[in-house]
C-alpha cells in the first residue's frame, strides 16, 4: 500500500500520505503504525503503541468471558394424565431450577389417541407456567413437535433471590454467634472456681485439723 490515510496516536486525522512519510511520523513519536481498516480506499492506518492496544484488547475480551452467563437448559417430561402427586414433584424441580438461574424445557409426551388431545397438554403447561410465574416467564410458548408439545421457562428477575436472602441470613447468624462467642466473660483464675461438690468437706477437715488439735 503506498499511500494511507493517516490518523495519529490521539485520534487526529492527518490526512492522506505516503506510507513511508506515515511510518517516520510513528517512529518519531516512538509509536507503531497499525492498519485499522483495510478495506478502505486508501487503507485507514493509526499512530499508536501497538503493544498496548493489544493488552487493553485482551483485558476487554477476559472481562466479557468473565461477565459472559452460562445458560442452561434443563428438561422435564411430562403426561398429559399426570397425577396430583407427579405434577407438584415435577413443579418442584422446575422451581429448583429457575432458582438455579437455569431455563427449563417443559416436554409434554403424547401416546396413542392422546394426540388427538393436544389441547388438554397445552392447558397442563400452561397451569405450570401460571404457578411459577413468579420466578419463571414464557419465552417459548407450546408448540407441537411430532409427538410431542414444548414449552421453554426462563428464569426472572425474581428467581434464586430467595436463596441468595436465605445465604446471607445463614452468614449473618454464623457471624453473629461467632461473636457472641468471642465476647463471653473470661475463664477463671486458677483459684478462683468454685469447688466441686466434695470439696467443700475435705477443706473443712483439713481447716479442723490444722486450728483445732484433737483431744488425748
Amino acid at each position: 500500500m503506498p499511500r494511507v490515510r493517516l490518523v495519529d496516536e490521539k485520534g487526529g486525522q492527518v490526512g492522506i500520505t505516503d506510507t513511508t512519510e506515515a511510518l517516520e511520523y510513528a517512529y518519531s513519536k516512538n509509536l507503531d503504525l497499525v492498519e485499522v481498516a483495510a478495506q478502505a480506499d486508501p487503507p485507514v492506518a493509526k499512530v499508536m503503541d501497538y503493544g498496548k492496544y493489544r493488552y487493553e484488547q485482551e483485558q476487554k475480551a477476559k472481562l466479557a468471558r468473565k461477565h459472559q452467563l452460562q445458560i442452561q437448559v434443563k428438561e422435564i417430561k411430562l403426561r398429559p394424565k399426570i397425577g396430583i402427586h407427579d405434577y407438584e414433584t415435577k413443579r418442584g424441580h422446575v422451581i429448583r431450577f429457575l432458582n438455579q438461574r437455569a431455563k427449563v424445557k417443559v416436554t409434554i409426551m403424547f401416546r396413542g389417541r392422546e394426540t388427538s388431545h393436544p389441547e388438554r397438554g397445552r392447558d397442563l403447561l400452561m397451569r405450570l407456567a401460571d404457578d411459577v410465574k413468579e420466578i419463571g416467564m414464557i419465552e417459548s410458548p407450546p408448540l407441537l413437535d411430532g409427538r410431542n408439545m414444548v414449552m421453554v421457562l426462563g428464569p426472572t428477575k425474581s428467581a434464586g433471590v430467595a436463596n441468595r436472602d436465605a445465604k446471607a441470613k445463614d452468614t449473618q447468624r454464623s457471624e453473629e454467634a461467632v461473636q457472641a462467642d468471642g465476647g463471653g466473660q473470661a475463664a477463671p483464675a486458677p483459684g478462683d472456681e468454685e469447688p466441686h461438690p466434695g470439696e467443700e468437706d475435705v477443706q473443712a477437715e483439713a481447716g479442723l485439723s490444722q486450728g483445732h488439735p484433737a483431744g488425748p
